[in-house]
């Protein structure tokens, strides 16, 4: 199923994600790994880009937990954690932390990647602790 939220620069990475794999572009001019998905480099502004696949680690930068529902749609998720990971090809996300343990989380924490659907149906990364 095509993600609802891909559009020509992103279309790559959601088509990665609905395969399980998290990915990234990399400058091939700098070598710089970039996210969110762009048309061009973002350091040096060449445009041309390759994609790669993230090993998929990362280290919990900062997180909040959700404890009050700013919609409808997430008033059975509550409480969750929004986290920022820095994965270890250098980026930062923006994602939900899940996993039993989630409510736990340290900044510090290492996390791994997983994959779970919206209410869409489009397939987003995730992080759970390691």
């Amino acid at each position: 199923m095509a993600s609802t939220l891909a559009n020509g620069d992103s279309a790559p990475y959601f088509e990665g994600a609905e395969q399980g794999k998290l990915l990234f572009q990399k400058c091939t001019s700098c070598g710089e790994v970039q996210f969110p998905p762009r048309h061009h480099c973002a350091k040096c502004w060449e445009a041309d880009l390759e994609w790669t696949e993230s090993e998929g680690k990362g280290e919990v930068e900062t997180f909040t937990i959700v404890r009050r529902a700013p919609l409808a749609a997430f008033r059975d998720k509550v409480p969750y954690v929004v986290a920022s990971v820095i994965v270890s090809e250098g980026v930062r996300m923006i994602a939900s932390l899940t996993g039993e343990d989630a409510l736990d989380v340290a900044i510090g924490d290492a996390v791994t990647v997983d994959f779970a659907p919206d209410a869409d149906g489009n397939t987003l990364p995730v992080f759970r602790r390691s």
